[in-house]
């Protein structure tokens, strides 16, 4: 399991990311993909997952219906349009950053020149 120093960078991205290939989520669904996915490596807590959706809604970047399951209440996440390009531009970007992470630990083989 990775720490979760290292997932706290990273979440919004895997959220935006995972809303944008699977279309609509509630939160366990997010939390047991995410774990299904990664081989348990990364493993969300809801204390760091909720606070994440609600700025990401807050930021215009997620729509959330509701739907009512008896007395539950299941709330159901889907990326709007400005989330989409949120989550285009966070993937490219990490993407970019493991890129520069594995020259500046020096995890790239270097090209022989000889």
């Amino acid at each position: 399991m990775y720490s979760s120093e290292l997932i706290k960078g990273t979440l919004k991205t895997i959220i935006l990311n995972l809303l944008k290939e699977q279309g609509r989520m509630y939160g366990y669904e997010i939390v047991q993909k995410v774990k299904d996915l990664t081989d348990a490596k990364i493993q969300l807590t809801e204390g760091a997952l909720y606070p994440t959706l609600h700025s990401l809604e807050k930021n215009g970047e997620l729509d959330i219906e509701k739907q009512y399951m008896g007395k539950r209440v299941r709330k159901y996440y889907t990326l709007t349009e400005q989330g989409l390009n949120t989550a285009e531009k966070k993937v490219s970007e990490f993407a970019e950053f493991i890129e520069t992470m594995k020259f500046l630990l020096d995890l790239e083989p270097k090209m022989n020149n000889g």
